[in-house]
């Protein structure tokens, strides 16, 4: 009996964890290198997912669009949305800012960590200034400017500007439904057509998510080992700790009181997507799969899929901002800078703000943090204290950012009267 995609997934990451670790980066095979076919298979998974975002995203939330109905439906699920994403966000940093109070991360033997742990060398400082350079709160703002590309087929090209091809759709599909016929029923032909089109080719993609798992995770694990997590050991757990609390604890609550389903039901509706999102570390690049699961495993229409789902993995990121909170406290703590309440409160706001504007940006939760530091007059070199574990950590809270989306669709389609949700 073939076994469901989900146990692949998960056996393709484990069988991974050991090969990146037998292999590391030098191993070879009758002269060729592990590490370079791992890079390569999984470079060519990640295109394909790639490949599927702004044709699917596009075409769901047109086709999305035309089943919402009336102008004030479709403003009641905008609200809906945007106050889940905000709510959820903000809990999961709450969750973040007790933990590492509680926990303190950054004091080792009642002393700030900065000399015991050490910053990081040149060449790693170097790296993180590359990355970071010229960025600043006003990114935070830009997220407004990329709302409304000047040129939408360059912003589709760019995958930082995902946000203005979702304006763009749900503006040509808003405004599809209002125009009459025959053209308007010919444009939602097509677009159903498109539709239908990019599914089958994500299921065609996602036949082959167990070996794109394992040479993505084969890779991360080659790169990294395991000894990176010693220097930084009560960091690392104080983050997964409270992804944990977030994803284990918090969201069944959401989904047990508000939407009224079973969260292991839920849990095993997600499973593929969850394990994508770990092994890609990309909430848009699992987008097509996540949208997958929850609309043929959880059963939640395509009308809330396609409007929630493209928008939670542009903006809503519970893990992100809930890992900008520990890490910049983290931080403060080793460098012996003692924040008050208001001062803490401030980088809750702070990291729910930047999880937002900072999103499509590539390195965007050291630019967060960057921002964050900046805002307290923290050296920002101290994120090397950080830099060794941001890969690992960066799976597991994609992870919880697509959950929590799909999550979101899940709730928001109970609260529109959806009966059919978690039937199977």
């Amino acid at each position: 009996m073939r076994l469901k995609l989900h146990w692949q997934i998960l056996i393709a990451l484990v069988l991974a964890v050991f090969a990146g670790w037998a292999a590391g980066t030098e191993g070879r095979f009758l002269g060729i290198q592990f590490y370079a076919v791992f890079d390569f298979v999984g470079s060519l998974f990640l295109n394909a997912l790639k490949m599927l975002i702004v044709p699917l995203v596009v075409s769901s939330i047109i086709v999305g669009i035309t089943g919402v109905g009336d102008h004030r439906s479709f403003g009641r699920l905008g609200l809906k949305t945007l106050g889940y994403y905000l709510a959820t966000s903000t809990v999961a940093i709450l969750i973040g800012l007790l933990l590492v109070n509680l926990l303190q991360p950054g004091i080792i033997d009642g002393a700030p960590a900065q000399e015991s742990l050490g910053l990081a060398s040149e060449q790693v400082a170097g790296e993180i200034a590359s990355k970071v350079e010229g960025k600043s709160a006003t990114d935070v703002v830009d997220v407004f400017k990329r709302m409304l590309p000047p040129n939408i087929f360059e912003a589709a090209a760019d995958n930082g500007q995902l946000l203005g091809v979702i304006v763009f759709a749900l503006l040509f599909g808003f405004f599809m439904t209002r125009i009459d016929a025959p053209q308007g029923d010919t444009l939602k032909q097509f677009w159903q057509g498109v539709f239908d089109v990019m599914m089958k080719i994500t299921d065609l993609v996602m036949r082959f998510a167990p070996i794109g798992v394992f040479a993505l995770v084969a890779k991360v694990v080659a790169d990294t080992g395991f000894e990176v997590f010693q220097s930084v050991a009560v960091f690392a757990i104080t983050v997964i700790l409270a992804l944990a609390i977030h994803v284990f604890v918090v969201m069944p609550i959401i989904l047990g009181l508000v939407a009224r389903v079973n969260p292991l039901r839920h849990y095993r509706a997600m499973a593929p997507a969850l394990l994508t999102a770990f092994s890609t570390a990309s909430s848009s690049a699992t987008l097509p799969l996540t949208m997958d699961c929850v609309e043929k495993n959880a059963g939640v229409s395509n009308r809330v899929t396609s409007f929630v789902l493209p928008l939670g993995a542009t903006i809503n990121m519970d893990g992100t901002a809930l890992y900008e909170c520990v890490a910049v406290m983290f931080i403060a703590q080793a460098f012996g800078v003692d924040l008050s309440f208001t001062q803490q409160l401030l980088i809750v706001v702070l990291a729910l703000l930047t999880s937002i504007g900072v999103a499509g940006i590539p390195s965007a939760s050291l630019v967060a943090i960057v921002v964050i530091l900046s805002v307290f007059g923290i050296p920002l070199e101290a994120i090397g204290l950080i830099y060794a574990v941001d890969r690992i950590l960066d799976m597991l809270r994609t992870s919880v950012n697509v959950f929590s989306d799909s999550c979101g669709a899940v709730v928001i389609a109970r609260s529109e009267g959806e009966t059919q949700i978690l039937r199977a």
